[in-house]
């Protein structure tokens, strides 16, 4: 391999030929594959399934799970996810199976009714907007897309969003309502929140005065190395300001036991609470307690939720190793057209390719049996401005998959570098 930079017009066309013939090699085989959302493999659920075991439904306090009642959830769930998030259990509303129901649930209250320091519904907000730092979770995006807001893109960086943006939009205009973020092996790129970072979060000044962070720990637990990562506590942090009621934080054990049966949960202002568990009372009685007796007695509390993750992680190490191999053997000796994330934990490797080459490699990939994330996807309204953005999810295959994917990629991006450079050359 040369480095296609420095390659002629011949040399290209050469270079492109030979992929093409390794590419049509791939598309004979008839391959399946599926590096598109994170998704943990079977083998990871298997590792839970001692938690369907249970029998007996009654707490160590006498309640029984099994009938109607403690909306906030079991007294036991939320002294888990308290330590988990690092809060007091008083702060912890405990839910089903999906984090992303309960963030949904609540841009839909401040939609409805607003919140208690909303002057209106945000509902009455002609144009209403929400920060969401890119590249980024397109699920979150989704839920505010729904609602009418205007997405507003802000720069992610290693230590967080680019936060000199960040504080200037939300102290000049009070219709921003809020911003998405993943502080801990950030959704794709793996980056966890600067200690800086979070404090300019705390105490930061915001036009609007129902200004609210989501601030999703999806991967508070999830870590890929013996480094265990802990930063500040933003709903912490933020009393220190007064701004505890601007926080929503929430995690789930989606990817620590199962993802279609799992436990979410919200951490909030003990003000907050009251607030939305007036809301959500009129919605629902009680959540599946029965589950969430099932995860305490299983995970019993962060210790044991950081054991069972480092068996996860034993099975996700190789996977994630595989993706870094190939890409390193495949992609740096063409030079500089492609670079990529090397997180610590989480569930995702970004790709950058070169601009103008995602939308192209995400074809490729597809036409000889791999599926990816859409290009794009990680930003509002699926549009990359750079079209150099793609999402690789190596957990749910089989380590020979990922390895037969990753070398299907990095075939697919040299075809596509090949094609755009010499179009380039072509004009």
């Amino acid at each position: 391999m040369a480095n296609y930079l420095a390659m002629n017009r011949d040399e290209l066309t050469a270079e492109k030929a030979a992929l093409e013939a390794k590419y049509k090699e791939f598309q004979a085989k008839g391959l399946k594959l599926n590096m598109a959302r994170g998704k943990p493999g079977p083998h990871q659920m298997d590792l839970a399934m001692d938690l369907l075991k249970m029998n007996d439904y009654t707490t160590d306090a006498g309640t029984d799970a099994r009938n109607y009642g403690e909306l906030e959830g079991l007294q036991e769930a939320r002294v888990l996810f308290a330590d988990v998030f690092g809060v007091k259990p008083e702060e912890v509303f405990v839910g089903g199976n999906s984090s992303l129901q309960l963030m949904y649930n609540l841009v839909n209250i401040g939609y409805v009714f607003g919140f208690p320091e909303s002057p209106c519904p945000w509902s009455q907000v002609e144009k209403r907007k929400f920060l969401c730092p890119v590249p980024g979770y397109d699920r979150h995006f989704a839920i505010t897309e729904e609602f009418g807001f205007e997405l507003i893109s802000v720069p992610m960086t290693p230590n967080g969003p680019d936060m000199d943006i960040v504080e200037k939009l939300v102290a000049e205009d009070p219709d921003i309502k809020g911003i998405w973020c993943v502080p801990q092996y950030s959704n794709p790129d793996g980056y966890t929140y600067s200690d800086e970072t979070i404090e300019r979060f705390a105490k930061m000044k915001t036009a609007a005065p129902d200004f609210k962070i989501f601030w999703d720990e999806a991967y508070i637990v999830h870590h890929l190395t013996d480094e265990i990562i802990e930063t500040p506590v933003l709903l912490n942090e933020s009393k220190k300001y007064g701004n505890e009621n601007r926080v929503f934080m929430f995690t789930s054990t989606s990817k620590i036991t199962f993802p279609g049966a799992g436990v979410s949960a919200i951490a909030c202002s003990e003000s907050s609470m009251k607030y939305i568990c007036k809301r959500f009372s009129v919605m629902i009685i009680s959540y599946d307690k029965m589950n969430q007796l099932r995860h305490v007695r299983f995970l019993k509390n962060k210790e044991g939720v950081l054991a069972h993750m480092a068996k996860h992680r034993r099975r996700l190490v190789p996977c994630f190793d595989a993706v870094k191999t190939a890409f390193k053997n495949n992609l740096i000796p063409c030079g500089d057209i492609a670079h990529w994330t090397d997180p610590k934990g989480g569930y995702f490797i970004s790709l950058y390719v070169m601009p103008g080459c995602a939308k192209r490699v995400a074809g490729l990939c597809k036409d000889a049996g791999l599926t990816l994330t859409g290009a794009g996807s990680a930003y509002p309204y699926h549009k990359d401005p750079e079209d150099s953005h793609l999402r690789i999810a190596p957990t749910y295959p089989s380590l020979d998959e990922v390895e037969t994917a990753s070398e299907l990629l990095c075939i697919c991006v040299r075809l596509a570098v090949a094609e755009k450079l010499l179009a380039d050359k072509a004009d």
